[in-house]
């Protein structure tokens, strides 16, 4: 049996064409359809219902050491109200989820994982979790997602809320919301925590604004593909390593050579990974979707699968994500997609396909 978001009702008045994803009855589309949607977004500023999704809690002496146990990143050195993504590594250097971590101190770290996963990796850091450590699921809030150049004037005139001097990957803590300055579509803007029973009024209040549409996921996923952002379960999983995923940049300057799974992840580091996560972008008309094979340019070998794949309205293009064999993991070479027993060029592309639009740092004055 799918479960609700405290949005459910909200989202079937307002005509969203509804379907089950991670447990979930979410909205994927609402009538304007998905690439009014999309576009909407990169032009304005989009809503998004992710509550779907877990936000969690860590407290106590050592949450530091435990989540650099359980992560390839370093936090020490990260500010307070400062956010960072990362992945739970397993055993084997793959990736349980990836997730944004936020330091509120020392000893307290909040966490927000994918919807789909949330109970997994619960499981998994409660089973590596020693003693002194809290881990609290906060199934009491909801989790609004306002994206969009026109983000930060929309949270000022429909909440009330201030953000001008909110830089990214940060958190700003009112008396009623979590307000992080961060978002999956490449745009500015924030995803906004709050409890339950304040999301309907939230959500309103932001819908009412001029400059915005309510966004369901399949632009959410358009959006974020053409980031080049992985979705777990599709671009990274189980058996991905963070180098494999091409995200070797979350372990940062200072390297954690003692969490879960390291053995494979560094020994990758140091003589590379087998394969190798790429973007590509068709040369032929077509568009290319997971599932499909790659081969090398004479069409002969087979060299790679796409794991994410779709025509991006932006660029006016069919983009993807796949996995390729390594040495063939070259920046512009061309390479052979085969959809449908059609053989069709494309190149591989670097990440992102787009520039990202984020707010840049506010430097204060002396």
């Amino acid at each position: 049996m799918t479960k609700q978001t405290p949005l459910f009702q909200t989202h079937q008045d307002l005509n969203a064409k509804i379907a089950e994803f991670a447990g979930y009855d979410m909205p994927i589309q609402y009538p304007d359809g998905v690439l009014t949607e999309h576009n909407w977004c990169r032009e304005s500023a989009g809503i998004f219902d992710v509550s779907h999704m877990g936000q969690l809690t860590f407290k106590g002496d050592g949450v530091i050491a435990f989540l650099e146990k359980v992560t390839p990143s370093s936090y020490g050195a990260l500010p307070e109200n400062g956010c960072k993504y990362s992945v739970l590594t397993n055993d084997d250097g793959g990736i349980v989820d990836d997730l944004i971590l936020t330091k509120i101190s020392d000893t307290k770290f909040k966490a927000v994982v994918n919807g789909a996963c949330k109970e997994k990796d619960i499981a998994w850091l409660q089973q590596h979790m020693p003693e002194g450590i809290t881990l609290t699921h906060h199934e009491d809030r909801a989790l609004i997602v306002l994206q969009g150049p026109k983000a930060e004037q929309v949270l000022r005139e429909a909440l009330g809320i201030d953000a001008s001097d909110l830089n990214y990957m940060k958190l700003m803590q009112t008396d009623a919301y979590d307000i992080y300055r961060l978002g999956y579509t490449g745009e500015d803007g924030f995803e906004i925590s709050m409890p339950n029973d304040q999301a309907v009024a939230v959500w309103e209040k932001l819908n009412a604004h001029d400059a915005v549409k309510p966004v369901g996921l399949a632009a959410r996923d358009s959006l974020r593909l053409e980031m080049g952002y992985p979705l777990y379960g599709h671009d990274i999983d189980a058996t991905t390593s963070p180098i494999e995923a091409d995200i070797k940049w979350i372990m940062g300057k200072v390297q954690n050579k003692d969490f879960i799974g390291a053995s494979r992840v560094l020994n990758e580091i140091d003589n590379g990974p087998k394969r190798t996560r790429i973007g590509f972008e068709l040369i032929d008309k077509g568009v290319a979707r997971e599932g499909a094979e790659i081969f090398d340019a004479s069409g002969d070998q087979k060299i790679g699968v796409i794991t994410s794949g779709t025509f991006s309205p932006t660029l006016q293009k069919a983009i993807g994500m796949a996995y390729i064999d390594t040495p063939k993991a070259n920046l512009n070479d061309e390479i052979i997609v085969r959809v449908r027993n059609r053989d069709l060029k494309a190149k591989i592309t670097a990440f992102p396909f787009l520039e990202a639009r984020t707010k840049k740092t506010v430097k204060k004055a002396a």
